[in-house]
């Protein structure tokens, strides 16, 4: 298995991490506390305090003069500022920098991290376009699924897996494919998925599908390998749901969608929840069909479409080539 070690990583969106609140979060299998302070900067560290170890993730952050902040350990209360540096009890003098501070980069307000690997291929500028075209709607399903990167990379790209996985949510009737565009480490995905006919009071039971069209028009904008867009409309307007993908460990997968839309429609505002809930849901039971795969059986049966996935298995195979 691999976590593609030089990729960049899209930790959060700003709006994920509240002001003075320390985050855990992990990356190719460490973990660290994640903080953002009232200036809009933001911080991460190791999350283990190098006095005993206890996770600076469950402390606090306190407010300094000029706006910044330190993260404090809830053990024995030091303070770390973003440089890892800390003072002592009894003196009033900075120690050197007791911990690596995870390299961040941020663009707009998405931060990114290559998790101090050498950078082996660019950070996409699609999610600044989209912010700047689209409003932004909020982020919704931040989920840690046990599943390998590679596992969860090829589900999203299976073309073929709304029959069975999201069925109850949009009863799609068939796959129409359209074309599969292959850049190298960028793609595109065409294709149309007609659900099944509803009568109003059937909608009315199912307030959800009052959001989806009779067929669903598809292109997804694949980033190799963190993310996943899938541009669409709705009766309301255009959507562009950004799946996230980061790779925790070998064993765990961290996923979430960032929702941005596109509407001159005064209800679209007030249905913003249900478009999230929509969202959640998919991912939802995305994790709950990872949970009942048999990750090392073989795989005897190839169906039409699979091309996305075969487009994930050569970019994992030539990554370190």
């Amino acid at each position: 298995m691999s976590m593609l070690e030089g990729a960049p990583w899209l930790l959060a969106h700003k709006s994920m991490l509240q002001i003075n609140k320390p985050q855990k979060i992990s990356l190719y299998g460490k973990d660290y506390v994640i903080w953002q302070d009232k200036t809009g900067q933001v911080n991460a560290l190791p999350n283990v305090c190098p006095h005993m170890g206890a996770m600076l993730s469950e402390g606090w952050c306190k407010t300094q003069s000029d706006g910044t902040s330190t993260v404090v350990c809830p053990f024995h209360a030091l303070e770390f500022d973003a440089r890892g540096c800390t003072i002592l009890p009894g003196t009033d003098k900075k120690t050197l920098p007791q911990m690596q501070p995870l390299k961040l980069i941020i663009k707009d307000n998405f931060i990114w991290s290559y998790g101090d690997y050498e950078p082996k291929i660019p950070i996409p500028d699609i999610l600044e376009k989209i912010a700047q075209k689209y409003e932004f709607i909020g982020y919704t399903a931040d989920t840690s699924v046990e599943t390998d990167l590679r596992s969860m990379l090829l589900i999203m790209h299976d073309y073929n897996h709304q029959n069975g996985t999201h069925r109850d949510l949009f009863e799609i009737t068939e796959v129409r494919f359209e074309k599969f565009i292959d850049n190298g480490y960028h793609s595109e995905a065409f294709f149309n998925t007609p659900t099944a006919p509803k009568t109003f009071w059937q909608k009315l039971k199912q307030p959800n599908q009052f959001l989806l069209p009779d067929v669903i028009k598809a292109h997804l904008e694949n980033y190799f390998p963190s993310l996943v867009i899938f541009h669409g409309s709705s009766p309301f307007g255009r959507i562009a749901q950004c799946h996230i993908f980061v790779p925790e460990s070998l064993t765990k997968t961290r996923t979430y969608i960032l929702l941005f839309g596109e509407t001159n429609n005064p209800l679209a505002k007030v249905l913003k929840n249900q478009f999230l809930g929509l969202s959640k849901t998919v991912v939802e039971q995305d994790t709950n069909i990872l949970n009942k795969i048999y990750a090392d059986a073989p795989h005897k049966i190839k169906l039409n479409n699979e091309i996305g996935m075969d487009w994930v298995k050569r970019n994992f195979e030539t990554w370190n080539g």
